[in-house]
């Protein structure tokens, strides 16, 4: 274990927050310990500036024929979610930490370990020669902030590939794995409505005069769900479930006990038994954060400024131009008379669906059968990865699968990832090269 905790506690030591400009020195150097790592493997790696972004772009080539060997793309990220609060952490967030079964840290998960079982299992093989494939590298330090870098530069490389993947998910349940074989999107919009110059007494102007904190409410909840359906308009373009992946569906964890898991309430009686469907084939709405007032202290004031920070998860088949333009529409028509309205998309991504009959994700249920003796579960991931419309725009077939828990904490305090799981996904990662050799 010593070697590679070792190693991967390097990784994530760096805070590579990309949230936060403090931290764009980390970012970086957290790119340039992926290319020292593929240079290490015998390959050939650059940190690019694109755009103000940076990627490592690196290649490691087949241990023969690396003319006509099978070229495959992997993607990760090497940036992180900020780690607040900190005060909920067990153990220092960028401190790595091995306790009972679980390692625990940020960016264990999400992305940071995961990358690294591509990068050691690329890295293995051809040390040993047996290298099958030309493994190519590229990989971004903004997903955490939108991820479209990697997209960009993928839509002007005109190399190719002959099949992707992509670490950035989990198992079902543990030893329990899964392909993703869509993503759904994402529009993220930051809502300010204003109803005067001043904040108010609410005493002396409180029922006479407009409320913004009311106003913002009242708007909001025009948009929201109703029994998990979101209104007509940002639901045009949902690509639904086919009849064998309803099947497929019934084969996973009740959505009860996934809620229950997690400490989360139902959001209406049908939430449960529609768990599958509301996370990965239906648009989701979510208010973010708001901000108005004084929600701390006793403070007698009328707002006349309230913000917030609202996200639209997009189904697969859904364009973020039409939904963006539907959630203007309805938020404007909400709005009440005489506030104003300031709204701002942040950013936005398209959502992705891979062909599950593609002979790539066939070979890759194959190597993870392998090396698990579980063949993996096709999927939809409820999150999103700009990338995979990318390759799918490019015609490759990509596998996005991980081995990160439903109980991982990603995004929250003590992010973990069962520690057995970094050697067993490292070989995991061997067999997908020599599987994809077949290609």
């Amino acid at each position: 274990m010593s070697e590679w905790f070792d190693e991967l506690a390097q990784f994530l030591r760096i805070p590579s927050i990309s949230a936060d400009p403090a931290h764009a020195a980390d970012v970086v150097r957290a790119g340039e310990w992926v290319r020292d790592l593929i240079r290490g493997a015998g390959g050939s790696a650059e940190v690019v500036d694109w755009h103000g972004q940076p990627l490592v772009v690196g290649e490691v080539r087949a241990s023969s024929n690396a003319e006509s060997a099978p070229t495959v793309l992997c993607y990760g990220h090497f940036d992180v979610q900020p780690p607040d609060p900190l005060e909920l952490w067990s153990s220092p967030a960028f401190e790595p930490e091995i306790r009972g079964d679980r390692l625990y840290g940020r960016g264990v998960a999400d992305d940071k370990g995961q990358l690294y079982l591509l990068l050691a299992g690329a890295r293995a093989l051809a040390r040993a020669g047996r290298l099958p494939v030309n493994v190519r590298f590229a990989c971004d330090g903004e997903e955490e902030t939108g991820g479209h870098s990697i997209v960009e530069f993928l839509e002007a490389d005109d190399r190719g590939a002959d099949a992707a993947i992509i670490f950035d998910s989990g198992m079902i349940g543990e030893d329990v794995p899964a392909f993703n074989i869509a993503t759904r999107g994402l529009l993220y919009f930051h809502v300010e409505v204003s109803t005067g110059s001043t904040d108010l007494h609410s005493g002396l102007y409180g029922g006479a005069a407009m409320n913004a904190a009311h106003a913002l409410v009242r708007t909001l909840q025009a948009l929201l769900a109703s029994d998990g359906r979101l209104a007509e308009p940002l639901r045009e373009g949902i690509v639904p479930p086919t009849a064998r992946e309803l099947e497929d569906w019934r084969q996973l964890p009740a959505g009860a006990g996934e809620l229950a898991g997690q400490g989360a309430t139902p959001a209406d009686p049908a939430a449960a038994e529609e768990f599958y469907l509301r996370t990965t084939a239906e648009p989701a709405l979510d208010i973010n954060g708001i901000a108005t007032g004084s929600p701390h202290l006793e403070k007698t004031v009328l707002p006349v400024r309230a913000v917030a920070n609202v996200s639209v998860r997009l189904a697969p088949g859904q364009d973020p131009e039409t939904i963006a333009a539907a959630f203007e529409r309805l938020i404007r028509a909400a709005l009440p008379d005489g506030a104003q309205l300031d709204l701002q998309r942040w950013s936005s991504a398209r959502p992705g669906i891979v062909p599950p009959d593609a002979r790539a994700i066939l070979l890759g249920q194959d190597a993870f059968e392998r090396v698990l003796g579980v063949r993996p579960v096709l999927v939809r991931s409820g999150g999103t990865l700009p990338i995979v419309a990318a390759l799918a725009d490019r015609g490759i077939p990509t596998i996005i699968s991980g081995f990160s828990l439903p109980d991982a904490q990603i995004h929250a305090p003590d992010e973990n990832l069962p520690a057995r799981y970094v050697p067993l996904g490292i070989e995991t990662a061997q067999a997908l090269f020599e599987e994809l050799g077949k290609l």
